[in-house]
């Protein structure tokens, strides 16, 4: 089962500098193409080193709204992405459905503040919380609303690019969506998703993308300091203590 975004290329003009964001990323200089072979793909790496960057540039790239939600959300609160969308060349297998949609952690509020807003005007269409499990996102915690994005929105013909969706879940929280993801991943669905989870990134078969050196890479889990280090810490709670 093919992908729907299959790669990207970043074709920067000849004169553009590298000495200002983002483009003094440590990778944009080696990034010529990345595939998406597998129907989930992480990006990993330490603040600051551009994986979320490059998921807003993607999203962005394909008509969705730079603060997240479907490409039918429009709302605006401060323009703050860069520039880098306008350089990125991306292929497709088949078209971004409408079913698809962009989170990203930080104006996740922003954009359940938009769904009330947009129920609270007069009209003959069914409330737009209602795809979002019939209750307001505010009325939530915080984990409680992204589990109800995941678990009610979701479905197998979208693409979805998410920007740490851990923040505000618990562990256990964390391997639900991750056992969700595999499930809509294995029905059609594809994932490209930013974050520092050692839960979601041990979901089975995805690739995962190191940004942490001079060179976008595939890195094994097992190889993620993700890993490394929860492995230590469940090995040895004191450890890093004595280190």
């Amino acid at each position: 089962m093919s992908t729907i975004l299959s790669s990207l290329k970043l074709q920067l003009p000849e004169q553009t500098s590298l000495e200002s964001y983002p483009f003094n990323l440590n990778w944009i200089p080696t990034l010529n193409k990345l595939l998406f072979n597998s129907k989930v793909t992480f990006f990993i790496g330490e603040n600051g080193k551009g994986k979320s960057t490059l998921l807003e540039a993607i999203a962005v790239s394909l008509g969705f709204n730079a603060e997240g939600g479907s490409k039918n959300f429009g709302f605006f609160t401060r323009n703050t992405h860069s520039s880098l969308h306008q350089f990125l060349r991306l292929a497709r297998n088949k078209p971004v459905t409408g079913n698809s949609f962009f989170f990203r952690s930080e104006s996740f509020y922003n954009f359940a503040s938009e769904v009330d807003r947009l129920d609270s005007e007069p009209a003959g269409s069914p409330f737009i919380r209602d795809s979002y499990g019939g209750k307001s996102l505010h009325m939530q915690s915080r984990g409680e609303s992204i589990l109800a994005l995941v678990m009610n929105r979701f479905n197998k013909d979208g693409l979805y690019l998410l920007d740490e969706p851990e923040a505000g879940l618990s562990v256990a929280s964390q391997i639900a969506i991750m056992l969700k993801i595999e499930e809509l991943a294995l029905a059609g669905a594809q994932f490209i998703i930013a974050t520092h989870s050692p839960f979601l990134l041990a979901l089975p078969n995805a690739e995962i993308y190191s940004f942490d050196s001079d060179e976008i890479s595939l890195i094994e889990y097992q190889q993620t300091m993700q890993f490394i280090l929860a492995k230590r810490m469940l090995n040895d709670k004191n450890y890093f203590n004595s280190h």
